[in-house]
């Protein structure tokens, strides 16, 4: 069961990928080489574990957003590069972690690492990632950048703290889960597009403006995630709906179903998310409560508000070739839900 269902002549939202994938492709496969570069390692399981994933087939939107800011910022030399990389091996070790605090079984269609290898291994391979980011980022020398983006990893632990303490909490509030995706999520985002400015040295307004950008595109990012989850289609996502469901995560279409609901429903939402007790029947019974109460729809709603935040971020820039590259991943993200 869906609410999104595809219109024959509606344009396909990965269509406004294509000015960034075309704008960073040559850099991208440095990137490539330099990401299979650095997953070597003499300890076996490493490498094989890593490539699990990192071939798993991500859209690499987080370095992407790095290539096109320093662009944007008319940075000439070759450093964006290695941050890219660092930034995707921190957003790869940061989904090794999170399979395992969700005890998650796929990811992107395939087994995740730790149901092949085990949660140990998952946790120690994330943290080699962890480990080789940090040491590009010492390699290429700039104090900003490398600022900017242990900050990033210190925000995003601290955001997956939270979201443990908050797991199948129906008290959650929305703003309390903002802040958790604002952590979570946001906050490499954040990261990516601000340190494609630093490394530019670019004046600081330049530089918190596509802070802004990143961050609440990367808000927007995860609350369509959120949303797709209950009413997107598996065979375009490439992974199956209702996985927030059956592994009782508190998001936003949750908490407004749940706070818009009568004593009954909100029964109904602590014997799935909270007790884990999930019938056959109950995923489309959740969708059924979130149409009823339009939650999913007021999710996508926010999704948009963080999205013309973000576009609203770019003003201070002229009009180039990745500016608008750069705007056009937010219809991306936001449309993703249609």
């Amino acid at each position: 069961m869906g609410l999104v269902i595809p219109l024959d002549g509606v344009r396909d939202p990965a269509e406004n990928l294509k000015p960034l994938l075309a704008l960073v492709a040559e850099d991208m496969d440095a990137i490539n080489r330099i990401i299979l570069d650095k997953a070597v390692s003499d300890v076996e399981m490493i490498p094989e574990l890593a490539h699990h994933l990192i071939d798993s087939g991500g859209k690499r939107l987080r370095p992407m957003l790095t290539l096109a800011a320093a662009k944007l910022c008319g940075y000439p030399g070759t450093k964006h590069i290695r941050i890219a990389s660092a930034v995707e091996f921190m957003h790869t070790a940061t989904l090794l972690h999170d399979d395992v605090v969700d005890e998650s079984s796929q990811r992107r269609g395939k087994k995740t690492a730790r149901m092949i290898w085990g949660n140990q291994a998952s946790v120690l391979v994330g943290d080699f990632l962890l480990g080789q980011a940090f040491r590009m980022l010492v390699d290429v020398g700039n104090m900003q950048v490398l600022k900017i983006l242990s900050n990033a990893a210190a925000v995003i632990a601290e955001g997956e703290v939270m979201q443990l303490a908050a797991a199948k909490n129906t008290a959650t509030t929305e703003d309390e889960y903002l802040a958790i995706i604002n952590a979570k999520t946001a906050a490499l985002f954040a990261g990516a597009a601000e340190s494609g400015g630093a490394i530019a040295e670019r004046p600081a307004a330049e530089v918190s403006a596509l802070r802004s950008y990143g961050k609440n595109l990367g808000i927007a990012f995860q609350l369509v995630d959120d949303a797709l989850d209950y009413s997107g289609d598996s065979s375009r996502l490439g992974k199956s709906t209702g996985d927030d469901f059956r592994e009782g995560k508190i998001t936003l279409p949750v908490i407004l179903s749940y706070r818009r609901g009568t004593g009954e429903e909100r029964a109904f939402w602590k014997r799935t998310i909270v007790d884990g007790d999930i019938g056959d029947a109950d995923f489309d019974h959740a969708v059924s409560l979130m149409r009823r109460h339009k939650a999913i729809e007021a999710t996508l709603e926010r999704a948009r508000s963080y999205g013309g935040i973000a576009r609203d971020a770019m003003a201070i820039f002229p009009d180039s070739s990745p500016k608008s590259a750069l705007q056009d991943v937010i219809s991306f993200c936001v449309e993703r839900a249609h």
